[in-house]
């Protein structure tokens, strides 16, 4: 853990043409709002497990329920978070709901992230 004075400046000096390229490169307080409620639905293992096995194939509820060892009903839910967020989409064939990944942007996020845990 830093100490705390290694974490502040000596001396307040403020770089005004780094706030001028800061200020014109945010983003909307909206747009923000939504890429901080998308992380958050990566924050659930259960989710991240769903993503996992829908990288390897179109599956429906039941399939996910056995291989992850959980009830339909969990699963369901996991999933309309994921649908609400656009990470994973579904089609229907006679009775059954098959799931699968929105696009190739979700293995991006996920290989992103995964190689960054993995960097020393």
């Amino acid at each position: 853990m830093q100490k705390k004075e290694e974490m502040c400046c000596e001396a307040l000096e403020i770089h005004e043409e780094l706030l001028k390229i800061v200020d014109d490169t945010m983003p909307e307080e909206t747009e923000l709002y939504d890429l901080a409620e998308l992380f958050k639905v990566f924050g659930d293992s259960t989710r991240i497990r769903i993503l996992f096995v829908l990288f390897e194939a179109e599956v429906c509820v039941c399939d996910l329920a056995q291989v992850l060892n959980m009830t339909q009903s969990a699963i369901s839910h996991q999933l309309k978070i994921l649908r609400q967020n656009r990470l994973v989409k579904s089609r229907r064939e006679g009775k059954s709901i098959f799931y699968s990944l929105a696009d190739d942007h979700v293995r991006t996020i996920i290989a992103q992230g995964r190689e960054h845990i993995r960097e020393d």
